[in-house]
C-alpha cells in the first residue's frame, strides 16, 4: 500500500527546498477524469467546468520537474519548521503514484480566532492556517506521463517555463503576420499596437496558415467576408481585408481559424470562443 504525503517547496532553499509538511494523510480527494473532458492547451479555449487542459508526455518536456521521477519516502525528507512556514510556494501531495499540486500565495494564509463547533461549541485561539482547494492547480498522472491544469498562469511558477506552451508571437512574427499579403493596415495601426491576447491568437494563426492548402487560403476570404462584412472591410478587387483596430484583427484571427458558423436550425450566426477537436 503506497502511504499518502504532503510536501512542500520553500522559497529561497536552493540545495534542498522539499520539506514533508504532513505524513500518512490525504488532502485532496481523488480525481478521476475522462479522456472525453482532457483539452489540450489553448489560451483561447474556455473550459467547460467538468474540464481540464493537459498536457501528454510529459516527462519529455523542458519544464518537467525532476523530482517527479523519484520513488517518495517521507524518511528523506526533513519536516517543514515553523519558521518557514510563511516560504511556502506550493504543496504537493504524492497521491498513490501520482502528484497533486497546489500553488500557495498569501491569500491561502489565515490567522483567525475561530469557535469550533465540535460535540460542543469552543474557542479556538488565533492559529495559521493554510487553504486548501477543492481541487488542486494541477495533477501529474505517472502513469500516462500527462500533466492537467485549469490555469497556465497559476502554474507557471511551479513548473518554470511552461508558459511557452502557447507564448506571445515576437514582433518579427507578428510582423510577418501583418505583411500576409491579404492584410492592409490603416490608420497607423502596427506591430506596436497589437494586443498581448491578439499576439497569442497570432502565434495559432501562423501555424494554421502554414497547413493551410492554397485553394483554402482563397477559399478563406470569402468565408471571413460573408460574416464579417459589416464589421471588416474586404476589397474584392485586391483581396484584402482592411486592418485599423485591435478587435478588427481579433476577427479577421477568428476567420483564419474559422469559428464563425450558422446554426442549422433557427440560422443563427455565431461566433465559438472555443473549439474542441471531435474524434
Amino acid at each position: 500500500m503506497i502511504l499518502d504525503h504532503v510536501f512542500a517547496k520553500v522559497r529561497g532553499e536552493r540545495l534542498a527546498p522539499y520539506f514533508k509538511l504532513i505524513s500518512n494523510c490525504q488532502v485532496f480527494e481523488d480525481v478521476k477524469i475522462a479522456a472525453g473532458f482532457l483539452i489540450e492547451y489553448n489560451p483561447d479555449h474556455n473550459l467547460d467546468e467538468e474540464c481540464w487542459f493537459k498536457v501528454e508526455n510529459f516527462s519529455s518536456r523542458e519544464f518537467f520537474v525532476g523530482l517527479l521521477n523519484t520513488t517518495f519516502d517521507s524518511k528523506d525528507y526533513a519536516n517543514l519548521e515553523k519558521s518557514k512556514f510563511s516560504k511556502i510556494d506550493y504543496i504537493f501531495e504524492t497521491h498513490g503514484e501520482d502528484f497533486y499540486f497546489q500553488k500557495i500565495t498569501a491569500s491561502y494564509f489565515l490567522l483567525r480566532k475561530t469557535i469550533v463547533l465540535g460535540d460542543v461549541a469552543e474557542v479556538e485561539e488565533s492559529v495559521t492556517r493554510i487553504v486548501v482547494n477543492s481541487l488542486p492547480d494541477a495533477i501529474y498522472f505517472k502513469k500516462s506521463d500527462t500533466l492537467v491544469f485549469k490555469n497556465l498562469a497559476t502554474i507557471s511558477s511551479i513548473f518554470k517555463g511552461i508558459d511557452t506552451l502557447f507564448k506571445e508571437a515576437t514582433n518579427d512574427e507578428v510582423g510577418n503576420f501583418l505583411s500576409e499579403e491579404f492584410i492592409s493596415l490603416k490608420n497607423d495601426y502596427g506591430v506596436p499596437l497589437v494586443s498581448k491576447p491578439n499576439r497569442k491568437r497570432i502565434g495559432l494563426a501562423l501555424a494554421t496558415l502554414g497547413q493551410m492548402a492554397k485553394q483554402d487560403r482563397a477559399a478563406m476570404l470569402p468565408y471571413i467576408n460573408e460574416y464579417c462584412g459589416e464589421k471588416l472591410k474586404f476589397d474584392q478587387k485586391n483581396d484584402t481585408f482592411e486592418i485599423s483596430t485591435d478587435d478588427e484583427l481579433k476577427l479577421l484571427i477568428y476567420g483564419i481559424e474559422q469559428r464563425f458558423y450558422t446554426t442549422l436550425i433557427g440560422k443563427e450566426r455565431r461566433i465559438a470562443n472555443s473549439v474542441q477537436m471531435i474524434r
